[in-house]
């Protein structure tokens, strides 16, 4: 129930702040909606641990600032490879390994490749990542492992 209720004040959130509008008539369509998606999501049997992970919160203060890091850095790193003639442009495919115990924590560590410029991940499969660098350094990095921890601190203990 508590994964129904956190469902309800993340769109109700979402309501007030995309609205604009703080009427009563407002605000009571914006209830409406929100309690009806939410008692749907729970019929549906998809407010659960995974599709809602408040458990997540406390660690997401460490992650979101870290991930904005890395981030940051491979903006740049993209920006001096296609400034300077001279940097290695060599694109690569490989695979990396995840140490991540849920799905969940698969596709965090999936998408944060992908938000991460100059790597994109193509395809999960099991246990393993399969990802596009834009060089072998950018790959090297990867392969070090340095995300896949992090990612795997993020998730926490399975169940």
């Amino acid at each position: 129930m508590k994964y129904v209720v956190a469902l309800f004040v993340l769109l109700m959130t979402l309501w007030l702040l995309s609205s604009g509008h703080y009427t009563p008539l407002i605000i009571s369509f914006g209830v409406a909606s929100c309690a009806g998606v939410s008692v749907l999501a729970w019929r549906m049997g998809i407010a659960d641990r995974e599709g809602m992970p408040v458990h997540l919160l406390g660690r997401a203060l460490t992650y979101i600032p870290w991930i904005t890091w890395e981030v940051l850095k491979a903006n740049i790193d993209v920006a001096r490879r296609i400034l300077s003639p001279k940097l290695d442009i060599s694109p690569r495919i490989f695979e990396v390994k995840t140490s991540q115990k849920t799905d969940l924590g698969r596709v965090l560590y999936a998408n944060s490749i992908t938000l991460t410029p100059g790597t994109v991940s193509i395809r999960v499969h099991g246990d393993r990542i399969t990802v596009h660098a834009i060089a072998g350094d950018v790959a090297d990095g990867l392969l070090e492992g340095g995300m896949d921890s992090r990612v795997t601190r993020f998730e926490g203990e399975s169940r």
